[in-house]
């Protein structure tokens, strides 16, 4: 890895850079493996720089997570204008798109959920709870009636989309039209789980429940 020049940033500004480049090391390793020294060398600082803005390696870890989750999030941040049906495709087309970009990024984003640093499984379970939220608010302006078990329910379909997506949506031939209807329609599969009958009225999925 080439040294970088060093430029003059406020510290804001060094500090997003930091980061930034943090997150642009998860395309080619997990997080795990991005060290301090690679991530000042980049910038082409010293490495008690990072360590001052950070504190430790976990540290600048647990800021690199935490942008990766944003961006994200963003990148499929629901549109309120639309109605809840076409929000929800919207939502998920945007999430594949992302993820077909940014593929090795939100695997390591995925797989942080195992890391044995609690910060950073609690920034992982904050995506998958906004996430959740998300598809619930669809389910909820579609008339399905708020359960415990349809938040269980909503909570594990989070799950099963994050290992679609990886499946699917890293090194794979399906198109984005595929994984999107996929996505939506097991989510209707897990709505009739809860509400035999609920997903065909929703989403025009059949229920052999």
């Amino acid at each position: 890895m080439a040294t970088a020049r060093r430029t003059r940033l406020r510290p804001e500004e060094r500090r997003n850079q930091l980061v930034a480049l943090g997150v642009a090391t998860l395309a080619d390793r997990p997080l795990a493996d991005v060290t301090v020294e690679e991530i000042a060398a980049e910038a082409g600082v010293s490495t008690g720089l990072v360590y001052y803005y950070f504190g430790s390696k976990n540290g600048l870890h647990h800021e690199i997570v935490r942008r990766a989750r944003d961006s994200m999030l963003h990148a499929s941040e629901p549109q309120p204008e639309l109605p809840p049906a076409e929000r929800l495709v919207s939502t998920l087309t945007r999430l594949v798109a992302y993820v077909k970009e940014h593929g090795p990024t939100f695997y390591s984003l995925v797989r942080g959920a195992a890391s044995g640093d609690e910060e950073v499984r609690a920034v992982i379970e904050d995506a998958r709870r906004q996430q959740t939220e998300r598809a619930l608010a669809v389910l909820l302006e579609l008339g399905v009636p708020e359960t415990e078990l349809l938040r269980v329910a909503v909570r594990s379909w989070v799950a099963l989309a994050e290992q679609a997506l990886v499946d699917g949506g890293i090194n794979s031939d399906l198109t984005d039209e595929e994984l999107v209807g996929y996505l939506e329609r097991s989510l209707g599969g897990v709505v009739a789980a809860v509400v035999p009958g609920a997903s065909e009225a929703l989403f025009g999925v059949p229920s052999t429940l």
